[in-house]
């Protein structure tokens, strides 16, 4: 039986260490895992996602999943865009920005948030000419799982339930398979033991539990 592969991608301003415990859980579930690092902080998301497109291994028989963190969502539609992996599987989204952050669009006129999240954090916005409203609709089958557990200050400025960074309705995309909402923050949601098993679920049945 073939086996599938799960690529990890982390979020802004994180490295491939940050998705090892998520490699782990999903290695006990039966599959490859390969976390590939990106230099988020120094390039655009175009520019990401041709760096993560040319480390995709070859999957063999099997398909080529995806579990994104954050910006690696939208890494990942810009990579689907551009350059679609062959045996494309499904993918899993944790608090992906899908419709861009209203408070990315407030402050990132701002030089010191610039100089923080680089340029790539800098096309998050939700304004018409930003990446993720750009990228339109989802022409693959995506999960999404958001989290609505806020421990950040950027909370309080963030309307309705959030998950300290991205709000529950900034991660929703057209073309969706399916959603979930679970009481996680942002920061390390990707180290739930229920998202990954609701990961693992979607990537055999196309859907969460």
């Amino acid at each position: 039986m073939a086996r599938d592969t799960v690529i990890l991608l982390h979020g802004l301003g994180r490295t491939r260490g940050s998705m090892a415990w998520a490699a782990r859980r999903l290695r006990r579930e039966g599959y490859r895992t390969i976390r590939i690092g990106y230099p988020s902080l120094k390039k655009p998301i175009e520019e990401l996602a041709e760096h993560v497109a040319s480390r995709l291994p070859d999957p063999g028989d099997g398909r080529l999943h995806f579990l994104t963190h954050s910006l690696g969502g939208i890494v990942l539609r810009c990579l689907v865009a551009l350059n679609r992996p062959e045996k494309l599987g499904r993918a899993v989204m944790l608090s992906p920005p899908n419709r861009g952050s209203a408070a990315a669009t407030r402050l990132t006129n701002l030089p010191l948030y610039q100089w923080i999240i680089g340029p790539a954090g800098q096309q998050l916005g939700n304004d018409g000419d930003a990446v993720p409203v750009r990228l339109g609709p989802v022409d693959f089958e995506v999960g999404v799982i958001a989290g609505n557990r806020a421990l950040t200050p950027l909370s309080l400025f963030l309307p309705g339930a959030n998950d300290g960074v991205v709000t529950v309705e900034e991660t929703r995309v057209e073309g969706t398979a399916d959603f979930r909402v679970i009481r996680r923050g942002h920061t390390f949601i990707m180290n739930s033991s229920e998202v990954l098993e609701q990961a693992a679920h979607f990537y055999r049945t196309g859907k969460f539990k």
